[in-house]
């Protein structure tokens, strides 16, 4: 049943505003129905949480466009959330970009992250405009910006693009995507807050002061360290991985270490003036919960008047 919603939900620009810091979570469309389960479990135990805003990413190549949409449509309907829609402009004429964006309009969702996406089937692979959509992050987000009333954030990368040719020019391609309409960011993952404090210094350094949230994921398994290399071209720096693989042979070990690693992280970001910390769920709610927790967000003034773990 359809929740109770404001009139007009707010944007990510506006709760950012209110000077307190933000808290949210990322999930990413399943493939299979024990997977479309295991999101709304997660999605149902973070909601009491009530954290500023939930995103839902796109799939590489733009292939779960139509589950990124209807689960979007689904929060924005159902929850009591405030749901950013990932958006890329792979495969994807204008005028597909437009319906996709009206879509969104017409269940109220004004909260869209524009991102150009990776070619289908390799990240890595040359990448080949649409005839009729467009080239670049920057010209999405005038693209998007340009039907409306709506919030657009980017992508940040701590270590630069994989496609950038160094951090100089990778920190040029953010500020334009801002200077194009960009209202915040969100960085891809990592794992050390200095690599964070230098994006923030590049970028302030060019007169940019779009605000940039932390992605943060906690670290669970050893294996989630090769598989995050592989995801966002993060490297793991080599001192946090020899504090891993001193309890290697635990797992249970790595799964605290993990918790207490990301939640020291947090809390070195937010007492340096992160503007909040963004979560990337896997779509498994009990590390992030654990995490948050750990944190204390209501000691930090919170956006969106989270509530304290109980449970």
């Amino acid at each position: 049943m359809p929740h109770a919603r404001p009139d007009r939900t707010p944007t990510i620009r506006e709760l950012l505003a209110q000077g307190g810091r933000s808290f949210s979570f990322e999930f990413f469309p399943p493939k299979t129905d024990k997977g479309v389960r295991s999101l709304w479990r997660a999605i149902r135990e973070l909601e009491s949480l009530n954290p500023t805003f939930v995103s839902v990413t796109y799939g590489a190549g733009g292939g779960t466009r139509d589950t990124t949409v209807d689960i979007v449509e689904r929060i924005a309907t159902e929850t009591t959330l405030t749901p950013v829609a990932h958006f890329t402009a792979v495969n994807h004429s204008q005028a597909e970009l437009r319906n996709l964006v009206g879509r969104f309009a017409a269940v109220g969702v004004r909260n869209i992250l524009a991102l150009r996406g990776d070619p289908p089937g390799d990240p890595m692979g040359e990448w080949v405009k649409h005839p009729e959509g467009v080239e670049y992050a920057a010209e999405l987000v005038k693209m998007i910006r340009s039907y409306g009333d709506f919030c657009v954030g980017v992508a940040a990368f701590p270590y630069k693009h994989p496609r950038s040719r160094d951090v100089e020019s990778d920190t040029r391609y953010f500020v334009e995507k801002c200077r194009a309409g960009a209202d915040y960011a969100i960085t891809q993952m990592f794992f050390r807050a200095d690599d964070y404090f230098r994006l923030r210094d590049r970028v302030t350094a060019q007169g940019c002061d779009v605000p940039i949230l932390p992605g943060i994921m906690p670290v669970t398994q050893l294996s989630t360290i090769e598989r995050s290399e592989q995801l966002s071209g993060a490297p793991f720096p080599p001192e946090v991985r020899a504090r891993f693989e001193a309890v290697a042979d635990d797992p249970e070990a790595v799964r605290r270490l993990g918790i207490e690693h990301a939640a020291e992280l947090c809390r070195e970001l937010l007492e340096q003036d992160a503007p909040g910390i963004h979560f990337i769920t896997f779509n498994k709610s009990t590390a992030t919960r654990e995490v948050y927790g750990l944190l204390d967000a209501a000691a930090y003034g919170d956006n969106g008047n989270a509530a304290p773990i109980t449970a």
